[in-house]
């Protein structure tokens, strides 16, 4: 609505000084200054000397102007000759040298330049007007021949016949006043704002159904399917540095790596799987504050992963905007896990080095014997950020991870049923570390990706630590083809166990690829679509079954 007002404002000011051009140059040099509040001077900057009006601007405070600006204090000048970059051919000139000379109550910068160019706000233009308009009262008062009394005859004639359009002005602004308590009454919440997004999701298969776990293969039984993830996220503000972040879901994706569908993890798509329900619940909420200026905290209340506490880099991770795919979002062994509820920081030494760490429950609110927030499934994480430029930035992450009996997922619904549970559900940790990388290249051109190592063994007994590992590597084109839009290509390898301690026959025979590529087209600033594709060589890590092609087509609504 500001803006609106501005705009009403800067029209009627210029229909004025279209006629003020048959009138007085005196009246004309000081509506150039009113026409032109990129011309205006902050009144925080405005050095006090003999020769203008003293102002008490104390109590002001203007939006935009930081307090350095504000002590960068200008200069007053007697010529515009000595403004260094103002010239006569300019268009303002001779408004500037009338304001300078006759009224003196335009300065300068210490440098000897005006900048007439720079940006200024209302509150900029409003304190400046004032200025000049209280220098003309006290010059009116001092001297007669300064101020004649023909430009007095001119403005009263100027007022007379633009009454109507100052009267018109007048009731847009009470119109806007109006309409603007009208909605700060009937707002939804003082403190917290409402989007949302909903996602349709149209995929299928192609390929035969893997084989693994005693399922034989078998000719595509997957059936083109179509599904929707509906969320309204609740951000909350108490101080304006604070966010109380709650996110209410709906979702039916179906789990297509069951055994009577693809039989491997390696084809679910980007969304985790719905319960089919189609109810809304509570999905995620935390609350994050600073503690200074260097430290943050972030409370995890119900939902809260291992990516909330720390930082991915690919931007490729949002299911919503980003990939397809489950394993093409992140590194799974660094940004999934058993997590839940509890808390993090992140430390900022500078602004190249940074640190995270955590801890998250899986099971907190239970207080039943192997669950609750310190005796069940957990994650304990730390992250180094490194970011040298704008364009560039490296991670190094350690995740420490604990199952119970029958709840073990190490590579968190990726990779192959092996590397999944290699120990056939018994009590499980893990040591995870994650590298990655992203370099923008240039404002259209990313590229990046990640590797992890796993060291996992099961809680009882003295076996050696299976080895587990997962990489990426990814090519992102922002704004290919259009501003907003984004391509990418990605390939990588899913967890596979590469070493088996004192069981060899865990590890994995062969090598699955993981092959990607989506092209994100932005409709407008609510609506995207994105085609994508990846496709999965010898499934499930073993070459005996058949490539899987899986197709997508996802629609993106924000509000």
């Amino acid at each position: 609505m500001t803006e609106k007002l501005t705009a009403m404002s800067q029209n009627s000011i210029k229909i004025i000084f279209n006629k003020l051009r048959k009138y007085s140059p005196t009246i004309l040099s000081t509506t150039l200054f009113i026409a032109n509040p990129a011309q205006a001077i902050p009144p925080a900057q405005i050095t006090q000397t003999s020769g203008s009006l003293p102002i008490d601007d104390s109590s002001l405070t203007i939006p935009g102007v930081s307090e350095l600006e504000a002590e960068q204090l200008m200069e007053q000048v007697t010529s515009v000759s000595q403004l260094s970059d103002v010239q006569p051919t300019d268009w303002a000139f001779q408004a500037l040298q009338s304001l300078v000379e006759r009224y003196g109550c335009i300065a300068g910068y210490p440098d000897g330049t005006y900048k007439g160019n720079r940006a200024m706000t209302r509150y900029e233009f409003a304190a400046g007007l004032n200025a000049c308009l209280d220098r003309i009262t006290e010059l009116i008062g001092a001297r007669d021949d300064l101020v004649t009394r023909e430009d007095l005859s001119v403005l009263q004639r100027l007022q007379e016949e633009f009454a109507a359009e100052l009267a018109a002005l007048r009731g847009r602004v009470d119109g806007l006043e109006a309409r603007t308590a009208e909605l700060e009454s009937n707002q939804f919440s003082t403190t917290t704002k409402l989007n949302g997004e909903v996602l349709f999701w149209l995929s299928d298969t192609f390929g035969d159904r893997a084989e693994a776990g005693g399922v034989s293969s078998a000719n595509d039984p997957t059936q083109t399917f179509f599904a929707y993830r509906v969320r309204l996220n609740f951000e909350t503000s108490f101080t304006g540095e604070d966010l109380l972040f709650t996110r209410l879901q709906a979702n039916n994706t179906p789990d297509i790596s069951t055994p009577e569908l693809t039989n491997t993890l390696m084809t679910l798509s980007g969304i985790d799987e719905g319960d089919g329900s189609n109810n809304v619940g509570l999905d995620l909420m935390f609350y994050k504050f600073p503690i200074s200026d260097r430290l943050q905290a972030i409370i995890g209340i119900v939902g809260t992963g291992l990516d909330d506490l720390s930082e991915v880099l690919s931007p490729f991770t949002d299911e919503g905007n980003g990939t397809i795919s489950r394993f093409g979002r992140r590194n799974p062994t660094s940004f999934r896990g058993p997590a839940n509820a509890g808390v993090g920081f992140s430390y900022a030494f500078n602004d190249v080095f940074r640190v995270n760490i955590g801890y998250l429950g899986d099971d907190p609110a239970n207080p039943g014997d192997g669950a609750g927030l310190f005796n069940g499934a957990y994650s304990a994480l730390g992250q180094i950020v490194v970011e040298p430029s704008d364009s560039l930035a490296f991670t190094l992450g350690y995740v420490r991870k604990y199952w119970g009996k029958d709840g073990v997922d190490i590579t968190n619904g990726t990779g192959s049923f092996n590397a999944q549970d290699p120990f056939d559900g018994a009590a499980t940790t893990a040591d995870n570390l994650g590298f990655q990388v992203n370099w923008k290249v240039s404002q259209k051109f990313e590229i990046g990706g990640w590797f992890g190592s796993t060291w996992a063994r099961p809680v009882s007994g003295d076996s050696d630590d299976v080895t587990i590992l997962n990489g990426m590597f990814y090519l992102a084109f922002p704004d290919l083809f259009k501003e907003g839009n984004l391509g990418g290509l990605m390939v990588g390898v899913p967890p596979t166990i590469t070493n088996g301690g004192d069981n060899s026959s865990l590890e994995d025979d062969n090598t699955s690829l993981h092959i990607e590529a989506i092209y994100r087209f932005q409709v407008n600033d609510n609506i995207s679509v994105t085609p994508g594709l990846f496709v999965i060589t010898n499934p499930n890590h073993d070459d005996v079954n058949d490539t899987i092609w899986i197709g997508t087509l996802r629609t993106q609504f924000v509000f």
